[in-house]
C-alpha cells in the first residue's frame, strides 16, 4: 500500500469534524460492513458521522452494531465526504449531488474510476472492509468489538467464507486480529452467509425453476412477479448467484433480476480464472474478475439476450487467444 496516501487519508480524518460516508446501491456485506466499520470507528475517535446507504440496511445485516444508524438520505453540511467499496460515483445513487467531488474512495474493485480527490484503491485486498481493518490502526482509530464484528462481515461476504482464490495469509491474519477483539466469527459467518428468511427461500424457488444451462454458462432470471410473489423486500438475488457459481457445468454463473420494466440487474460470477468484469464494463458496471455486476437499461428478455451474447463473445475471443 502507498504511504504517502496512506498518510494523506489519514491526515484527512484526523481534520475533520462532520463526515459523510456513503456505499453502493442494493448494499452487501461489504458495503455495509464497511460503512459501519469506518464510521464507528471514526465516531469513537470523536467525530461527527453520518453514514449513508440509499437503499438501506438489508435484513441480513441489521443485527451489527449501529445500523439502526445508517439513514437512506444525507442531511446537514459535511468537511469529509468518503465513499466506500464503490468502482463508480453513480453506483452510489448520487446521493452526493451538489456536494462536489468525493475527497476519499475506499475500494477493492478492479474497474475503480478513480473518481475522488485521494483514492485508496487496493485491488488485491479481498474486500474493502480488509482494507479499512489494516488501516485503522495506522490511523489511530480504535477497533472496538461493534467495529470488528462489521469488518468481518464485511471480509466473510466478499469471500464467501473465504472460499474466494484472494484470500491469503494476509487476509487470514487480519481477521485473526478483528477475532482478537471479542467477535464470535462463528455467529457471524452463520448470520452473513448461511441464514435466510422463509421469503428469500420462495424467491430462490422462482431462481432455481428457472435455470439455464449453455455453452458453460448457467443462468436464470428473477422478476419482478417472482420477487411480489415470494413477498421478498429486497431488490437483490438473496445471494442465489454464489450458489449458482459453485454448479460443477458452471464455468460462469448470470442471473437477471428484474428492477422495473426498463432496468436490470445483471450480476456475474466466474471460475477457471475467466474474467467478467471485462463484459460488466461493456455494460457500464465494473467488479472483479470473478465477480462483477451491472445495471442495464431494457426490457428483461432484451437484456438477457444482449448479456448472453456478449458473454459468449468475450470467451469465444478468450479462449481463440489462450490457443494461440
Amino acid at each position: 500500500m502507498n504511504s504517502s496516501l496512506l498518510s494523506a487519508v489519514g491526515e484527512k480524518l484526523h481534520k475533520a469534524q462532520n463526515i459523510l460516508i456513503l456505499t453502493h446501491l442494493r448494499p452487501d456485506g461489504d458495503a455495509i460492513g464497511s460503512l459501519l466499520g469506518l464510521g464507528l470507528s471514526l465516531q469513537a475517535g470523536g467525530k461527527s458521522v453520518q453514514m449513508v446507504s440509499v437503499d438501506g440496511v438489508p435484513a441480513a445485516f441489521r443485527h451489527l452494531a449501529g445500523s439502526d444508524k445508517i439513514v437512506k438520505r444525507a442531511d446537514g453540511n459535511f468537511d469529509l465526504l468518503i465513499v466506500v467499496d464503490c468502482s463508480d460515483p453513480d453506483r452510489a445513487g448520487n446521493p452526493f449531488e451538489g456536494l462536489g467531488q468525493p475527497d476519499i474512495s475506499i475500494d477493492h474493485h478492479l474497474t475503480n474510476l478513480n473518481y475522488a480527490i485521494l483514492n485508496l484503491v487496493e485491488t488485491e485486498a479481498a474486500a474493502t472492509a480488509e482494507i479499512i481493518a489494516r488501516c485503522l490502526p495506522v490511523w489511530g482509530f480504535p477497533v472496538s468489538a461493534g467495529v470488528s464484528d462489521a469488518l468481518l462481515t464485511g471480509i466473510l461476504s466478499d469471500t464467501i467464507g473465504f472460499r474466494t482464490s484472494n484470500v491469503t495469509g494476509q487476509v487470514l491474519r487480519t481477521v485473526a486480529d478483528l477475532v482478537d477483539t471479542g467477535s464470535n466469527l462463528a455467529n457471524l459467518y452463520r448470520k452473513a452467509l448461511l441464514q435466510k428468511s422463509f421469503n428469500a427461500a420462495r424467491y430462490w424457488g422462482a431462481g432455481l425453476s428457472n435455470l439455464m444451462f449453455e455453452d458453460g454458462i448457467v443462468w436464470t432470471t428473477l422478476t419482478l412477479a417472482d420477487r411480489r410473489t415470494a413477498n421478498y423486500p429486497g431488490r437483490d438475488d438473496a445471494d442465489l448467484i454464489n450458489m449458482l457459481s459453485y454448479l460443477n457445468e458452471a464455468e460462469v454463473a448470470i442471473i437477471f433480476i428484474e428492477q422495473s420494466d426498463k432496468v436490470v440487474k445483471v450480476s456475474w460470477r466466474a471460475q477457471n480464472g475467466k474474467d467478467v468484469s471485462q463484459v460488466a464494463l461493456l455494460f457500464g458496471g465494473g467488479g472483479h474478475r470473478a465477480a462483477a455486476g451491472a445495471e442495464v437499461t431494457g426490457s428483461l428478455p432484451d437484456v438477457q439476450l444482449q448479456v448472453l451474447n456478449a458473454t459468449r463473445e468475450i470467451f469465444i475471443q478468450e479462449k481463440v487467444s489462450d490457443a494461440k
